[in-house]
């Protein structure tokens, strides 16, 4: 089962995302937040799978609200699903940033906001192609540094084999499409997966990708 909260300071929206979560049999909403300070006590006491959380609220925005939540170590397994309007807007670079796993647009179908709960808790980075096509653009827009690769020290502990594999986490393959490239089992590509994010401190795959793009080790179109 797994247990969702919903902040949005629209209460409308907040009550149909809601209904549509408490539609399905593996997801129950144990709390619901209209500003992002209810949120993170919320998190602190209800330690939630998932907690769905508008970017734009008085209080206490979605993003700081976001970094407090993933910064809070007896919180590791909560993970937090950015439900927007602003899918373009640059908040979701820092949104990343501060620990979001992932969005999905207001404008999004009922199944696909359920889609998105059900992947962030089992750990996937979900980015809608709007989000994606503007995370890549913010990345296209800002001056090259290819010596960033050699100067990250995140980048230096990581192994040949790891950098591959973040590589592939960057481009937005499953852990299963990881195993079938490098001809190992889906287990050893979690593992791997999971040893990069001790080392880089990410606290999803969706950080991983903003550390390969920052750092150079990818670069949009490649």
């Amino acid at each position: 089962m797994t247990a969702v909260v919903v902040v949005d300071d629209q209460s409308l929206i907040r009550q149909a995302v809601v209904d549509i979560l408490d539609t399905h049999d593996d997801i129950t909403v144990v709390g619901q937040a209209s500003n992002g300070l209810e949120a993170v006590r919320l998190a602190s006491a209800l330690h939630p799978d998932v907690i769905v959380m508008d970017i734009r609220m008085p209080e206490l925005d979605g993003i700081a609200a976001t970094a407090q939540i993933c910064s809070d170590p007896t919180l590791a397994q909560t993970k937090v699903l950015v439900l927007t309007t602003f899918e373009e807007d640059e908040n979701l670079i820092s949104a990343l940033r501060a620990g979001a796993s992932g969005f999905v647009g207001k404008g999004a179908e009922p199944e696909d906001i359920v889609r998105a709960v059900r992947s962030v808790h089992v750990g996937d980075a979900l980015l809608s192609p709007t989000a994606t096509r503007a995370l890549i653009d913010r990345f296209v827009s800002a001056p090259a540094a290819p010596s960033r690769l050699q100067l990250s020290p995140a980048l230096a502990s990581l192994t040949e084999r790891e950098q591959e594999v973040l590589l592939m986490v960057a481009r937005g393959l499953s852990n299963q499409e990881i195993a079938d490239a490098l001809f190992i089992s889906p287990h050893t590509a979690k593992t791997h997966v999971n040893r990069i994010m001790t080392k880089v401190q990410a606290h999803d795959r969706a950080q991983l990708v903003i550390l390969a793009y920052e750092s150079g080790l990818l670069t949009p179109g490649e």
